[in-house]
């Protein structure tokens, strides 16, 4: 998904990172309006504990797509959503009310608590099912099988901008662990059965894809990229 810029202005690279995320939430943000904008929407989410140390372009993601602040004030900030980001997230399905996640891009030199994020939602996937075990819930996502398939056990996936551990992965369906804490801070907590979610696969995962797809990686690609010797060179050895 491309990222929507806005009218955003430069900002040092020493402050932070336009298009990468971490993956944990920094706050629940309460959508006040969503309204037309040309081809897109404007969007003006609530969130105070945020707003306040938010400056005039600077990317946050809102529930894992990123966007540029466009206009904020003491209570509320704003961003604009492009027809790219309306057709490849749920955002264009939410309605005055709504919760959302928020997290800040990253800045040079800080903790990566998740996985590496972009931002950039490959595409919408639903609640399928959940399973209370004590505190803790087992929930079950739908998915495009082409996103599926960049998936697996113990891998990293992005829902809704939240960074999680793949449990489980089906052709068309993967199930992820919510601990309390993710339950109680995010909109994983609360969606239910047939509820949009925006999915970003892994950065990594999407390229091991794209390679396995166009023919998968052969003895002759790696020989050709130098990562394994040719049959007519001589191998080579640590100390040498």
């Amino acid at each position: 998904m491309m990222h929507e810029s806005g009218d955003s202005v430069s900002q040092s690279p020493l402050k932070r990172s336009k298009q990468m995320f971490t993956g944990l939430i920094e706050v629940l943000g309460t959508l006040r309006r969503i309204q037309a904008d040309g081809p897109g929407k404007h969007l003006t989410i609530a969130a105070p504990q945020l707003v306040s140390e938010l400056e005039i372009g600077e990317s946050v993601a809102v529930n894992g797509a990123c966007l540029t602040v466009i206009d904020r004030n003491a209570e509320t900030c704003s961003f604009q959503a492009g027809p790219e980001t309306l057709l490849r997230t749920n955002l264009g399905e939410l309605t005055p009310g709504e919760r959302v996640n928020l997290e800040r891009s990253l800045r040079v030199g800080d903790r990566l608590g998740g996985h590496l994020v972009q931002g950039h939602i490959d595409g919408v996937g639903r609640v399928d099912a959940r399973h209370k075990h004590g505190d803790w819930e087992l929930v079950w996502f739908r998915c495009p099988e082409e996103l599926a398939a960049q998936m697996a056990s113990k891998g990293s996936v992005a829902v809704d901008g939240v960074s999680l551990t793949l449990v489980d992965v089906d052709v068309d369906r993967f199930s992820v662990a919510l601990i309390p804490h993710t339950l109680d801070n995010t909109t994983l907590g609360f969606k239910q059965p047939g509820a949009a979610v925006n999915l970003e696969t892994d950065l990594l995962a999407k390229y091991v894809w794209k390679c396995l797809r166009g023919g998968g990686v052969t003895l002759q690609t790696l020989q050709r990229t130098g990562f394994v010797a040719g049959p007519d060179e001589p191998v080579r050895h640590r100390h040498e």
